[in-house]
């Protein structure tokens, strides 16, 4: 019998389900909202009387202060993922979720009251709070919605394609290929089992 033959056969995780894709969608959707929050989210034509520039661009950043603050969350959590166990991949999965909800919820607010969530920036800029102005939203806070929503789908589906990755340290791959026997394991490797009380030999 040959010994591909004998070698025990790897199922493949599905396309969706593997690391590197549920990862790599979670930090993009993280950096796509970051990238969202440094441009134009309202356009701001002051009143003529209260400054002598008419015109305020208002970033996302400052429009909705938040949402910056939970999309290095989601990227922190999207990174943390590879390297999680099952039990942290859940509770990953929960701040992602929970930071995906704040970003959508931060964008919906500016769309629904542009000139209010532009009050400190006009105040900024005029002295006064409270003025006439007429507010104008881009298509940014859109932009950010859509990528909260769609880290949020990360998120529910990280637990699920987590079931599927079999390997999540250099150790525990270490230990099966130990197990069966095909490969020796390396001088690192018989330090870890023996800090665990195993005979590595």
């Amino acid at each position: 019998m040959s010994t591909a033959a004998s070698a025990p056969s790897v199922r493949q995780a599905p396309r969706w389900a593997r690391k590197s894709t549920i990862v790599l969608a979670t930090t993009i959707l993280a950096l796509a909202v970051f990238g969202a929050t440094t441009q134009t989210w309202i356009e701001v034509r002051l009143d003529p009387a209260g400054a002598s520039n008419s015109d305020l661009h208002v970033q996302g950043s400052k429009a909705a202060t938040a949402v910056t603050a939970l999309a290095v969350v989601a990227l922190a959590g999207g990174l943390a993922a590879s390297i999680a166990g099952k039990i942290a991949r859940w509770i990953i999965a929960v701040l992602i979720t929970m930071s995906a909800a704040g970003i959508v919820l931060a964008a919906v607010t500016v769309i629904l009251d542009p000139l209010g969530a532009a009050q400190g920036s006009i105040a900024a800029a005029t002295g006064v709070s409270g003025g006439q102005a007429d507010a104008a939203v881009t298509a940014f806070p859109v932009v950010a919605i859509v990528a909260g929503c769609l880290l949020a789908v990360c998120a529910i589906v990280l637990p699920l394609a987590g079931r599927h990755w079999t390997s999540r340290t250099k150790y525990d791959a270490a230990a099966r290929v130990k197990k069966s026997g095909s490969e020796p394991v390396d001088e690192i490797d018989s330090w870890d089992s023996l800090s665990r009380g195993e005979d590595p030999t």
